[in-house]
């Protein structure tokens, strides 16, 4: 696996990252540390978690479940430090966490010790804020994304109060560096500047949708993580797995996300499928598995990228990690950009 940096930090990690938030609801305990295994023998040191996982559905009952998952293979394999980890805290809620409340300077000490507990370790590397306390155009609310309510004063007060809070606890040992995840450009450039000003630790990385039917980040936000030196850890690479194929032409795979949630939360259109379709034309001119292709591809862009990808299963997961090695052609490469224009904003 290729290497790269967090941010400013000394955190080296894989480019790949190991994503766990089917863990505790479609995958079950011995297949998650199954696949724990599986993605530290491919070469990753990188997993993902977060305090609201599982997902699929996400639920009150199960939140941290996913993070109890991890902690069970840390305690029982005694490798703990073969991984760097990261792990989120959520924003306002349906009711899942804190009966709907977010995250803010009083009550994030609390949730980073819950979170450490679960996990069974005594330091997060990268600890994430999961969305922004002030709403987010991410999750396929781009189509009616509205700030025109927001309180400038308010929002830089709260982002404040919340590097304080990680402040301490980046000085108590708890966590070593802090991140963020559904941020627009205008966020993590706030989130930079607050901490330079203040002397307050420094968002190294931004966790926010990325793949090739999913783009949004490549104009202003990629300017801001080039510029700030923010690191992107993409996350849903094969886009939910609608890339990987097995939803065209109507297919609904049993035990599968779709059959779960249905619309594969706002995914599921007429132009993704049309868009999917030609992204799995050119992976078979090219004799390439559609997956890594689209896990190829991420490595190709003009910006410092950790792909975050899941498997529900470890047979999934051993596909997914068998094209570990895939280097795109330029030809690959111009067909992509051809069906990108074609196919823009297909969710």
């Amino acid at each position: 696996m290729k290497t790269l940096t967090l941010g400013r930090t000394d955190i080296s990690v894989t480019d790949w990252c190991l994503g766990t938030m089917t863990f505790g609801n479609q995958t079950p305990m011995d297949d998650a540390h199954r696949q724990i295994d599986m993605a530290l023998d491919a070469g990753l040191n990188f997993m993902d978690c977060a305090e609201m996982y599982p997902v699929n559905p996400v639920s009150k009952e199960t939140v941290g479940r996913s993070e109890e998952f991890l902690g069970a293979w840390f305690e029982k394999s005694g490798r703990r430090n073969d991984w760097v980890l990261a792990t989120k805290v959520a924003g306002p809620n349906p009711g899942w966490t804190r009966d709907g409340a977010g995250y803010d300077g009083a009550n994030i000490e609390g949730t980073i010790d819950a979170s450490l507990a679960r996990l069974k370790t005594d330091v997060i590397d990268l600890y994430q804020l999961h969305w922004p306390d002030r709403g987010t155009w991410s999750f396929r609310q781009n189509w009616a994304y509205d700030p025109s309510g927001q309180d400038r004063a308010k929002t830089l007060d709260h982002m404040h109060d919340v590097l304080s809070a990680l402040d301490r606890a980046v000085k108590a040992g708890k966590i070593r560096a802090v991140g963020l995840s559904n941020e627009t450009a205008w966020g993590t450039t706030k989130w930079c500047d607050l901490a330079e000003q203040h002397g307050l630790p420094r968002m190294a990385a931004i966790q926010n949708e990325y793949s090739l039917l999913c783009r949004h980040i490549d104009t202003d936000l990629s300017e801001t993580m080039v510029n700030e030196e923010v690191t992107l850890l993409s996350y849903s690479p094969l886009a939910a797995g609608l890339l990987t194929g097995k939803y065209q032409n109507g297919a609904v795979p049993d035990a599968s996300r779709m059959s779960l949630n249905g619309d594969l939360g706002g995914r599921k259109t007429d132009q993704a499928f049309a868009a999917t379709q030609a992204y799995l034309d050119i992976a078979a001119k090219h004799g390439l598995d559609p997956i890594h292709m689209a896990m190829a591809w991420q490595s190709t862009r003009p910006f410092a990228v950790s792909a975050i990808f899941g498997a529900t299963t470890a047979d999934q997961l051993a596909q997914i990690l068998s094209g570990r090695d895939v280097v795109l052609s330029d030809a690959v490469l111009e067909d992509i950009s051809a069906a990108h224009r074609a196919h823009a904003a297909p969710y």
